[in-house]
């Protein structure tokens, strides 16, 4: 993993709970991989990672994208997220990838997915992100 903004901020707990750890970026691109720990106790009757915890995965991806992107300039808070839920998420690892598609001066819009270990893509979603700066963000 090379050097991003992200190395000058603690992970939230909410990203440590998830496992959140960065994998590889590249910020002139807007570009970022995230890697998760789809725990047991993340799990559905079924026996799958819920869906809003898939979804905390993929906002825990496409902000990090604007912020790695801007050299940690500008925070973000979601405005509107799509998720589209592909395939099953079994328990283990996950990986999310988001890329900024529009980063204007107040608004940003990123692409994200989440895939399984295996390859197989469990979730993609869009969203809409309103741009603050980090300054006055991380008081």
């Amino acid at each position: 993993m090379i050097a991003t903004a992200l190395d000058r901020i603690p992970a939230p707990p909410c990203s440590r709970l998830l496992g959140w750890h960065p994998l590889d970026a590249r910020p002139k691109d807007g570009w970022i991989r995230i890697g998760f720990d789809g725990k047991q106790d993340f799990c559905n009757p079924a026996g799958f990672v819920q869906g809003g915890i898939l979804s905390a995965m993929l906002d825990d991806t496409m902000g990090p994208a604007v912020f790695v992107m801007t050299e940690g300039r500008l925070y973000t808070t979601t405005i509107t997220m799509t998720v589209n839920f592909l395939a099953p998420a079994k328990p283990g690892p996950i990986v999310g990838e988001a890329t900024v598609t529009q980063l204007g001066k107040t608004i940003a819009f990123v692409a994200g997915k989440l895939t399984a270990e295996d390859g197989t893509l469990l979730a993609t979603a869009t969203n809409s992100i309103r741009l603050v700066e980090t300054a006055r963000a991380l008081r």
